[in-house]
């Protein structure tokens, strides 16, 4: 999809991988520096300082979400819409700050898909509420599934963000990710973070987190940032957490299930 500057975003990055030349190491003057092809690699920040040179209308959040795309090894990557044949197989990602070129014959296969066992999500204090209680989803992944398609159950004016090929389901934040990143209106963005089970006031801090860093690098002047929590059951101290907080909301999931007789 075209960006402002009538190039997609990853076409971009490909300019950013043929003209990138690590600087000199330090202390060490004019020395060979080894270019990405020959094993060289860059950072998050360095990347970022590139793209502000060349192209300042690309926001900083739409460079990190497509560092994660265009990453074989980020398992978020899944999320996003990834072209056939490699298309997107460009990157490795060594730590959450370091990157390196793809190499084909001695990486591992790139992550297309995901997990079919998604991992149990981590909502429990000191071991309680372990187990999986009736009518509430067994796996995280299946909460952020359901809500991602429709979100219109909690307000009819959100929908999930999406910036070209970029959706905001496990929008990458740094080296973190936001369970979804939705927009309000078309025009303020919601941050929503999801608790299988309890939401506990431990939540409040992740979510300002996330909060602050689409403030910081996603958000255009006059463009709010608003926080959710979700959760099978809210703790009387993330209530009282939030009460002096505004822009975010705590919400209950309840899930119910009806039959039809079929008649032959």
């Amino acid at each position: 999809m075209p960006s402002i500057y009538n190039k997609s975003t990853k076409e971009l990055f490909k300019g950013f991988v043929s003209s990138f030349i690590p600087p000199p190491a330090k202390g060490f003057g004019l020395i060979e520096r080894k270019s990405l092809s020959k094993g060289g690699h860059f950072t998050r920040k360095e990347i970022l300082t590139w793209f502000q040179e060349h192209y300042l209308k690309l926001k900083p959040g739409t460079v990190n979400a497509h560092l994660i795309v265009m990453s074989t090894n980020a398992p978020s990557r899944v999320h996003h819409n990834l072209r056939p044949n490699g298309a997107d197989d460009l990157l490795f990602q060594i730590d959450g700050s370091n990157f390196r070129l793809y190499i084909k014959d001695s990486d591992p296969q790139p992550i297309y898909k995901q997990d079919s066992e998604p991992s149990v999500a981590e909502d429990a204090d000191n071991g309680e509420d372990s187990a999986t209680e009736p009518h509430e989803f067994a796996y995280e992944n299946d909460l952020k599934n359901f809500l991602a398609k429709n979100l219109h159950v909690i307000r009819p004016s959100l929908a999930v963000y999406q910036d070209g090929d970029i959706n905001g389901v496990e929008f990458p934040v740094g080296s973190r990710s936001v369970d979804i990143l939705a927009v309000e209106d078309e025009q303020d963005f919601v941050v929503i973070e999801l608790k299988v089970k309890k939401g506990y006031d431990r939540a409040i801090g992740q979510l300002l987190r996330y909060m602050g860093w689409i403030e910081k690098y996603l958000a255009t002047p006059g463009q709010k940032v608003k926080g959710m929590i979700i959760a099978r059951a809210i703790s009387d101290d993330l209530r009282l957490a939030t009460l002096r907080i505004q822009g975010v909301e705590l919400f209950e999931y309840e899930l119910s299930i009806s039959l039809r007789r079929i008649i032959e």
